[in-house]
C-alpha cells in the first residue's frame, strides 16, 4: 500500500517577534514557500508590524545578536550571500504574496498613524480576517 505525501497548498504565517532575525526568517520561510508553489499569508502584529512601517521600519527591530543592529545583520547577511531583508521582501511581493498588518497591533504600540511602506499591497484588518484568508489543507505558523 502506497501512501502519498501532499504538501500543504497555503502557508499562513503569524509574524509576532519583533526581532529582526526571525521577522527575516519568516521572509525566508515564506519566499521558499511562494517559490515552490505555495500561497502564503503574512500576518504582521505587534512588535513584527514595525517591519512594515515606510520607508524601512525593519531598521528599527531588535536583535538578537548583542551590540548588533538590524542594519548590521543584513550586511552581514549580504556579505555571506544570504538574501536581504529588501531582497526577501521584495520577493515575496513579486510572487505575490499577501501581507497583512494587525490593527490592533498597530493600535498596542500607537503606530495606527504611521504609513506603511507604498511598494507593497498592504490589507490592514484583525485576527477574523486572518483566520478567514487561511485555508483547510494549508499550514499556520506563528514567529
Amino acid at each position: 500500500m502506497s501512501t502519498e505525501t501532499q504538501s500543504p497548498k497555503k502557508l499562513s504565517l503569524v509574524v509576532f517577534s519583533g526581532s529582526f532575525e526571525k521577522v527575516h526568517y519568516a521572509l525566508v520561510m515564506a519566499s521558499a514557500a511562494l517559490a515552490s508553489g505555495r500561497d502564503v499569508t503574512l500576518f504582521f502584529t505587534m512588535e513584527a508590524s514595525r517591519a512594515l512601517l515606510a520607508p524601512s521600519g525593519w531598521r528599527h527591530l531588535r536583535t538578537d545578536a548583542q551590540g548588533a543592529t538590524a542594519t548590521s545583520i543584513d550586511l552581514s547577511y549580504a556579505k555571506r550571500g544570504i538574501g536581504t531583508f529588501e531582497e526577501l521582501l521584495g520577493a515575496c511581493a513579486s510572487l505575490n504574496a499577501k501581507f497583512m498588518v494587525c490593527e490592533m497591533g498597530l493600535r498596542a504600540l500607537g503606530l495606527e498613524n504611521q504609513a506603511t511602506r507604498d511598494e507593497l499591497s498592504i490589507e490592514t484588518g484583525g485576527v477574523v480576517t486572518f483566520l478567514n484568508d487561511a485555508q483547510q489543507n494549508g499550514e499556520m505558523l506563528f514567529i
